[in-house]
């Protein structure tokens, strides 16, 4: 039996990369200029270990110096030097990277044609980072189709629509999904809708694939039912039309019988009115309905909010508990509501009243005229008796993502902690250091503000929203803002899930 000393030849190999010796290529990576990098590289060690590098190399021509220039403007910077790692030192390591970047690595891999590391990064996603691909799913999703090498991707995600099929058939992606991706979907025994209703979203399907199609179905002629059968014609062998009720074959088929051949609606037909009357037509096996009802993806949490959504506080509370990767699910807090402006008042004293003595409180607030929400989380308690700087490390100002902001916002306080958190009654006062400053009225004094801020670093609005100045009593009018709505939660762990 052979002796191997991988680890040696590893770190020769290595070693050999990092010392540019006898280099013959140079690969450019990265688009943007200041973010692009070239790497001295040795085409022999490129060519063995990956057939796209064998492809590109016999391609490109040498320059005077006989060195070859490559350049890959799709892959970053972070992903080419663990790929480069791979390829000198059959070596990788995920524990420091972004689920992001980990799933760049994915893309960067099967681009580069490296087979082994593509089926690697596959299997350390879906078993170590379900949650992120659930959270990005429709992105997920489609890219799993439009790459066809990412089979266990692929299959982890028709794994969560057959359980929660809504995941997809409702989602704004419906009518561009490919048709291969849906017809896998079609499938699936233990796809858990109706098959009534799988009937109706086809049907929406096949409309938008053919926008000219008349609202009305009476209009329809038989070229239109036609041009539908034919945009159907793969998609329909798998519906498992003999699963529907007697009233769905009347009122769901029937509207529609001329996509079908005229034996398989005769059979429907026959089979609606005498169930044990012989047929000619294939008759496929009903799905797997489960008799127990699934358990939804995300358990609401007993919280009522005119601003926020479930989505909105699971991502709050894993802010709060530091979670790298966000709850889906099974929200561990309660959002216990203490006050709302529409209800309470809009004056901070009126924070400061009801929240006097309590921590662990939560503020979210929309601003006037952007739709833009706002909030801050403090671990301390609030007093409405004395002006007083409080000083904390768990304290947090946000902005939460909206139909005009892509992804949240997140800005923990690192430095001048003892300043993190501004109560001041008495000047009414309610500040996250300068990050989020709220004062007096808020619906009508148009005093609120967020400046630049040393404590809280990372701005949560734009620049043209953020106040260069370093004192309130120099901010201009424009960056100032009015509170449509506020409302404060008291964040409280949640019994019913131990």
């Amino acid at each position: 039996m052979p002796t191997h000393f991988y680890d040696r030849l590893s770190n020769d190999l290595t070693n050999l990369f990092e010392s540019g010796v006898n280099c013959d290529v140079l690969i450019e990576v990265g688009e943007e200029t200041l973010l692009s990098e070239i790497y001295k590289v040795h085409s022999i060690i490129l060519q063995s270990r990956s057939s796209y590098f064998k492809k590109k190399f016999d391609e490109i021509t040498k320059n005077n110096d006989h060195v070859e220039t490559l350049k890959l403007p799709n892959i970053s910077v972070k992903v080419f030097d663990v790929i480069l790692k791979y390829i000198y030192g059959g070596k990788i390591s995920l524990e420091k990277l972004e689920n992001s970047v980990i799933f760049d690595l994915l893309i960067a891999s099967n681009e580069l044609e490296l087979d082994e590391l593509v089926g690697y990064l596959q299997t350390h996603l879906v078993n170590n980072c379900a949650s992120w691909l659930r959270i990005k799913f429709a992105q997920t999703y489609r890219i799993s189709y439009q790459i066809k090498n990412l089979k266990i991707i692929r299959d982890f995600c028709n794994d969560i629509i057959a359980k929660y099929p809504n995941t997809i058939f409702e989602s704004e992606h419906f009518h561009s999904l490919p048709e291969d991706a849906l017809i896998s979907i079609l499938k699936r025994d233990d796809l858990q809708l109706e098959e009534s209703k799988i009937w109706e979203f086809i049907i929406q399907w096949g409309k938008a694939k053919n926008p000219n199609l008349p609202n009305s179905l009476d209009k329809w002629t038989n070229d239109n039912f036609l041009s539908l059968k034919e945009i159907l014609k793969k998609c329909l062998p798998h519906i498992r039309f003999f699963s529907f009720s007697n009233e769905d074959v009347v009122e769901k088929i029937y509207p529609y019988q001329q996509l079908l051949e005229h034996r398989l609606f005769s059979d429907i037909t026959i089979k609606s009115i005498t169930p044990t009357k012989p047929i000619s037509s294939i008759v496929l096996p009903p799905r797997k309905i489960l008799n127990t009802a699934l358990p939804t993806r995300i358990i609401p949490i007993p919280f009522s909010s005119n601003i926020i959504t479930d989505e909105h506080a699971l991502e709050i509370s894993s802010w709060i508990d530091k979670k790298e990767i966000p709850y889906i699910e099974n929200n561990p807090y309660e959002f216990k509501l203490l006050v709302r402006g529409s209800r309470d008042g809009f004056h901070v004293k009126t924070i400061y009243n009801i929240c006097n003595k309590v921590s662990n409180t939560v503020i979210v607030l929309t601003v006037e005229g952007t739709g833009e929400i706002l909030g801050g989380f403090n671990p301390l308690e609030w007093a409405n008796n004395v002006n007083r700087l409080k000083q904390t490390q768990g304290s947090f100002v946000f902005s939460l993502k909206t139909a005009n902001l892509k992804n949240s916002i997140l800005s923990r306080v690192v430095k001048k902690f003892d300043c993190a958190i501004i109560n001041y009654p008495k000047h009414s006062w309610l500040c996250f250091g300068d990050a989020l400053g709220l004062r007096h009225n808020l619906k009508t004094g148009k005093q609120c503000h967020c400046m630049k801020s040393s404590a809280y670093p990372k701005p949560i609005r734009s620049d043209e929203f953020i106040s260069p100045s370093k004192f309130y009593q120099e901010i201009s009018h424009e960056f100032l803002f009015s509170v449509e709505e506020y409302e404060v939660f008291k964040i409280l762990p949640r019994n019913d899930l131990k």
